[in-house]
């Protein structure tokens, strides 16, 4: 019996992980990106109030950081062409104008990576933060319906 490689079992790996994330329904997605944004919303409500004149906190600034960077990396996948319906916030514009909805998320990454090298006290959270969470705020404006 010939053994495989650890190049050959990580790619198997690889190919089952993005099989089984083509594989995902239209509901699992939407389950799956609520999530991660109830998520964000959850990380930046202790930002907001160091914004606000709570106490500066690396430690939960840092987690915020890593979470929307971890949100940044998936949601991109979480939007099949099944997913426009249900459970959603999401507008058409998201499939339609997919390359910028994408780009969205590769900044909100890039920067959210950079604020984490970046912020070290309150001055350079305070000098820092705000272009991470602009983001956010493009974004919701641009992909997300408005609730009523």
């Amino acid at each position: 019996m010939k053994m495989l490689g650890r190049g050959s079992v990580a790619f198997a790996a690889l190919a089952v992980g993005v099989g089984a994330a083509l594989a995902m329904s239209g509901a699992e997605a939407i389950k799956e990106r609520r999530a991660l944004m109830k998520d964000n919303g959850e990380a930046t409500k202790p930002v907001i109030a160091m914004l606000k004149g709570a106490p500066f906190d690396l430690a939960t600034v840092q987690k915020a950081l890593a979470t929307y960077e971890n949100a940044a990396a998936k949601m991109p996948g979480l939007f099949p062409s099944d997913s426009q319906a249900g459970d959603t916030h999401a507008l058409a514009a998201v499939w339609t104008d997919t390359a910028d909805f994408d780009a969205r998320f590769k900044k909100l990454g890039a920067d959210s990576a950079a604020a984490s090298g970046a912020i070290v006290d309150a001055a350079t959270f305070k000098a820092n933060i705000m272009g991470v969470l602009k983001n956010c705020q493009g974004c919701h404006e641009t992909y997300r319906a408005k609730e009523s």
